[in-house]
């Protein structure tokens, strides 16, 4: 496998956990049966992309990728959906975690 289809697999877990904690609110507590199929379903998916990019990418970048741009796509996730607008020290925050996520990738290396 190429550091392509390692890339390819950590987008698609991205997207999953975007999809899979994006609608858990709408799972109400997990009280709503199809909503939390939903997510379980999603959740699962995400998990075993994840692990796939794993064994191409290091474990450290794959991960800190994921955690970063997912938290900061299911912010704004939350701004579109929910009208949950982050304050200045919000906004600070994600853009802090999107600029180590960059840094991570372009100038990390691992021994």
């Amino acid at each position: 496998m190429t550091n392509l289809s390692g890339y390819i697999f950590l987008l698609l877990a991205i997207v999953l956990g975007i999809t899979s904690n994006g609608f858990l609110k709408s799972t109400d507590g997990f009280t709503n049966l199809g909503p939390t199929i939903f997510c379980a379903i999603s959740i699962i998916a995400c998990i075993f992309c994840l692990s796939k990019a794993m064994n191409i990418i290091p474990v450290g970048f794959t991960y800190a990728t994921y955690g970063g741009l997912t938290i900061a796509a299911v912010t704004l996730f939350g701004v579109f959906k929910y009208n949950q607008i982050p304050n200045l020290y919000g906004f600070i925050g994600i853009s802090l975690i999107i600029i180590g996520v960059i840094l991570l990738n372009t100038l990390g290396k691992t021994t």
